[in-house]
C-alpha cells in the first residue's frame, strides 16, 4: 500500500510540475579509515567506494583520535563484553584453543574488557581518516560495500575482502584486535549516534551533489 501510494504522488507530481514527493529520510552513518588501511595509503581508495556508489560526504577528518572518544565510540556496558568476550571463547572452542594461554582467564565480560582496550590501543597507531556520509539506505550500502567485518570471510568486491585478509586466529595470537581497514556505523541509530561522537554540528555540511537529480528524479 505505501508502495502504490508513493508511487501515485510521485507520478502526480511530475505531471504537474511540481518537486517529487519523497517518503524516505536520508540517512547518516560514520566510516572510520582504521590505522592499518590510512599506514598502507588506502584512505583515497577506500573513500572513492563510497563516493562512487552515490553517498555524500557531509564531514571529513584526518586525526589522531583521542583515548576518550574511543572509549566512548564503544560500549563499556557488561552486556557488550560480554558478547564481544563470548564470541571470542566460541572461536577459540571451535580451534581447540585455550582462551586462558591467550587471555588468562576464560570469563566472558573479562576478555571483552580485553578486547576494548585492544581497540582503543589500536586506534591511536596513527591518524585515522574519518567520514561522515549521508543518503538514502546509508547503512545498508556501506555495510554491503563494507564486507563481512573478518576480513578473511569478506566477499571479494568489497573493501575489507580486497584490503585485508586478518583473521580472529592471527589477532588472537597477537593479542590484538582484528585489522580490518575501516569502521562502518552498522544501524541507523548508530550511525547518529557516532556522527555526533565524532563530529561537532559545525563540522557538519549540508549540500545536494550533481548526479542526486540522476539518481533520484
Amino acid at each position: 500500500m505505501i508502495c502504490i501510494w508513493y508511487n501515485y504522488y510521485n507520478n502526480y507530481n511530475r505531471y504537474n510540475g511540481y518537486t517529487n514527493f519523497v517518503l524516505m529520510k536520508k540517512q547518516r552513518a560514520l566510516i572510520i579509515i582504521k590505522p592499518d588501511a590510512v599506514q598502507r595509503g588506502l584512505s583515497g581508495t577506500i573513500t572513492k567506494r563510497f563516493e562512487n556508489v552515490g553517498l555524500t560526504i557531509i564531514g571529513l577528518k584526518f586525526q589522531k583520535a583521542d583515548s576518550a572518544t574511543v572509549i566512548a565510540h564503544y560500549p563499556s556496558t557488561d552486556i557488550w563484553f560480554e558478547k564481544v568476550g563470548q564470541r571470542t571463547l566460541k572461536n577459540c572452542a571451535a580451534k581447540g584453543v585455550d582462551p586462558k594461554v591467550i587471555f588468562k582467564t576464560d570469563d566472558a565480560i573479562s576478555i571483552g574488557k580485553q578486547v576494548k582496550q585492544w581497540l582503543i590501543t589500536y586506534f591511536q597507531e596513527s591518524p585515522v581518516f574519518i567520514m561522515a556520509v549521508e543518503g538514502y539506505e546509508c547503512i545498508e550500502i556501506i555495510r554491503k560495500l563494507s564486507g563481512n567485518t573478518i576480513p578473511v570471510l569478506a566477499a571479494p568486491g568489497t573493501i575489507r575482502g580486497d584490503f585485508s585478509y586478518d583473521s580472529i586466529d592471527l589477532a588472537n595470537e597477537a593479542m590484538r584486535p582484528l585489522r580490518n581497514a575501516i569502521h562502518a556505523s552498522d544501524a541507523i541509530e548508530d550511525g547518529e549516534k557516532e556522527v555526533a561522537l565524532w563530529f561537532k554540528p559545525e563540522e557538519l555540511f549540508s549540500y545536494e551533489r550533481a548526479d542526486e537529480k540522476i539518481m533520484f528524479p
